[in-house]
């Protein structure tokens, strides 16, 4: 029996709860968590904007060491620190196929599948695949990657979704050069993750944008090298900023259909809005025709940072080792799972950037 953060019914609250969770079968991994950060997207989870089986141990987000594997895992072994990967590519879809493995049409087909069970005998499944909500959990094989050398195993979790997702964000989607101007809206755990991957990319204005004054701090440790609080004039202002041209690009980060809007109208004629939040279906986004053919400007969504874990963890390690980027700085809250609700409510709130629950 392991504690975990169950989710028993869209709109429901969490229960901290035991579960009972089995040995690792043929192709699958058991491992301790030793972190696991609380995303936007379990939220989502949790009020219906994303769909997954119910009841389930919620969590995506995470890394831990190796407790035991099952039969066939050769490329990790007990005792390996890993990070979880919630969106492991088939490899043979269409996109994958076309080495768009971030669009994989099998990547969450795990979540289906009976994870644990309550005290009671109820069946769970395990969320976005890896329900890194519990103090241990079995995952398959494809679903962890062994962390890089010199990276702290509790900063490793941030990896597995903030990180990856705000530097593909920049460097893969949006595809920010060197002395290029960004916006980036929202300052949480991803738009922070964000900000650093501009100031790695070269970018040499980083405007940051959000309703809550208090984060600018946050957001110039991050990289920014402006601030502006949320408002009806966000894009004008961003203007301001740029000789009244607009930024080149500028990367959304909360998922809402007018911070999409303002997002695209911060950017210069032909510039590059790159939509990483993730709204519900009552978010519409409207624009006119004449305007679309105007101001040529490129309107794209961002799943998963566009990125292949497997090839993108090493080089964020190496921007890790050498200094660039901050792990730690992305955590503003350090709690434990029974603090999860209360980190619900921040996010709801705009408060601070990432929460990250530390077993």
């Amino acid at each position: 029996m392991v504690r975990a953060a169950v989710l028993p019914a869209v709109g429901s609250p969490l229960e901290i709860t035991d579960i009972e969770l089995p040995e690792p079968g043929p192709g699958q991994v058991r491992v301790r968590l030793a972190a696991a950060g609380v995303c936007h997207s379990d939220l989502s989870l949790t009020n219906g904007t994303m769909r997954v089986p119910t009841p389930a141990v919620l969590g995506h987000e995470g890394a831990g060491t190796v407790v035991s594997v099952g039969e066939g895992v050769t490329h990790v072994a007990p005792g390996t620190g890993v990070v979880l990967n919630w969106a492991p590519s088939c490899g043979s879809c269409h996109p994958c196929r076309l080495g768009e493995v971030w669009l994989c049409v099998n990547a969450l087909a795990g979540a289906g599948r009976v994870h644990a069970r309550t005290a009671g005998g109820t069946e769970l499944h395990p969320g976005l695949n890896v329900a890194a909500f519990a103090e241990e959990t079995v995952v398959a094989a494809d679903c962890v990657l062994p962390v890089p050398d010199g990276i702290p195993l509790t900063d490793a979790a941030l990896l597995g979704c903030a990180v990856l997702t705000g530097y593909g964000a920049i460097h893969h989607s949006a595809r920010v050069r060197a002395g290029e101007t960004v916006a980036v809206f929202g300052a949480g755990g991803v738009g922070l993750a964000t900000l650093q991957s501009a100031r790695i990319a070269g970018a040499s204005v980083i405007v940051a944008v959000d309703v809550s004054p208090e984060k600018e701090e946050l957001a110039r440790a991050a990289g920014a090298t402006e601030f502006v609080v949320a408002s009806g004039t966000t894009a004008k202002d961003i203007r301001k900023l740029t000789g009244g041209s607009g930024v080149d690009v500028a990367v959304e980060c909360v998922g809402r259909a007018v911070t999409i809007r303002t997002a695209w109208e911060s950017t210069r004629r032909g510039g590059r809005t790159t939509v990483v939040g993730i709204g519900g279906k009552d978010q519409q986004v409207t624009f006119n025709a004449l305007e679309i053919f105007h101001w040529g400007r490129t309107l794209s969504g961002c799943v998963y940072g566009n990125c292949d874990p497997a090839v993108d963890l090493p080089v964020l390690a190496g921007h890790v080792r050498a200094g660039r980027l901050d792990l730690a700085a992305l955590v503003t809250e350090r709690i434990a799972l029974d603090g999860i609700p209360a980190a619900f409510e921040n996010m709801v709130a705009g408060r601070g950037g990432r929460a990250l629950v530390v077993f």
